[in-house]
């Protein structure tokens, strides 16, 4: 293990992370003579670190956020749909939209707390995420509480996605990304890498606040047949920022300060760092993905621009799925079906606000 000074590396750019990146990945691959499933195998057995306790917990809180999700749409988030009147399809959204913004607020929002009020210096100084690692080293508990909170999370999304959540045109990405996090965090935390995992999820999470926020305002801005302002607005302030922090976060920051830290400071801190290139392979995966949702963004930036219209491009539109959306709503109240059919008329793109027919506007 290396030593280090107190003073901090400036972040690289696009070039200096492609160049040295792939410099040190090729040398440690041609010093790995031996490298193969019989090192591999001796690589988990030396620094895998699980015990029984961590991995009960970890199914627990798993199985604890699914019920919690599903006391909070039976007893909370459907309620709030049918007394808001909105559209069947919108209504049957709107509790996993509501769950995902309450959770992944609580988690950002301590995340940016061991990042920024606490005497961790990782996202000023990405390569110190390795000083002072060592094989079995213990974790501190500000830092497991986050791991058991995002890894039991990831495990309850990957059943959620398949079974509880609306079905996308990238659902089944969703599932392989939500299986590759799940990867990073267990394997992270065995491997006592708990210091990067906690950058990693910091960057990742603010972007999952404003697609939720967002998507919130596009159901709520025209409810009960009227048409609001302010959720029109906010919905296109959210989609703004949305656009804009995903490339910041996720396509600049990630991969110069996470990536470069784990391709090239990672080997000069710890020169024989246990299973380099499998964690490496899983982040590249997740920069991937990120790259390939960002088309989505360029889609729907472009289709805002030009039909004027907030929507979630990744939505299916067959009649189908608007049958099974609208079966959601369960007891709806008889005075609500005049409102509904005057929402329904919507689609016009005009509204009723305060009794008066206007054009919708962005």
């Amino acid at each position: 293990m290396s030593a280090h000074t107190g003073d901090v590396e400036p972040m690289p750019g696009y070039l200096d992370l492609i160049g040295r990146a792939s410099t040190v990945m090729l040398a440690a691959w041609r010093d790995c003579r031996d490298c193969g499933l019989e090192l591999s195998r001796r690589s988990l057995l030396d620094n895998a670190n699980f015990t029984c306790t961590e991995i009960a917990l970890f199914f627990f809180c798993a199985f604890l956020w699914t019920q919690v999700r599903r006391g909070l749409t039976e007893c909370l988030f459907k309620p709030l749909a049918q007394w808001w009147r909105l559209l069947p399809k919108d209504a049957a959204k709107m509790p996993e939209s509501a769950w995902k913004l309450v959770f992944y607020t609580m988690s950002w929002s301590y995340s940016t707390y061991l990042l920024f009020f606490t005497s961790y210096s990782f996202f000023h100084d990405p390569p110190s995420v390795f000083y002072n690692w060592k094989s079995g080293m213990s974790v501190p508990l500000d830092i497991a509480i986050a791991y058991l909170i995002q890894g039991s999370f990831y495990g309850h999304s990957i059943y959620a996605t398949v079974y509880m959540d609306a079905w996308r045109k990238d659902s089944a990405v969703m599932v392989v990304h939500h299986i590759i996090t799940l990867a990073l965090i267990c394997f992270s935390y065995a491997f006592r890498y708990h210091n990067v995992g906690i950058l990693v999820l910091f960057l990742h999470d603010i972007n999952d606040i404003q697609l939720e926020f967002t998507k919130l305002n596009v159901y709520l801005k025209s409810r009960g047949g009227g048409y609001y302002l302010l959720n029109d607005v906010l919905s296109n302030m959210g989609s703004v920022s949305f656009s804009i922090t995903w490339f910041w976060f996720r396509l600049y920051w990630f991969p110069l300060k996470v990536l470069y830290a784990t391709c090239v400071s990672s080997l000069q801190s710890v020169p024989n760092i246990p299973f380099y290139f499998f964690f490496n392979a899983l982040l590249l995966a997740l920069l991937l993905m990120n790259i390939y949702w960002f088309l989505f963004i360029v889609i729907f930036v472009v289709k805002v621009l030009k039909l004027k219209e907030v929507n979630d491009v990744r939505e299916y539109e067959d009649e189908e799925g608007k049958a099974a959306a609208a079966g959601l709503l369960k007891d709806p109240q008889p005075e609500n079906a005049e409102h509904d059919a005057g929402h329904h008329n919507s689609a016009s793109a005009k509204h009723a606000q305060n009794g008066v027919t206007k054009e919708k506007h962005l």
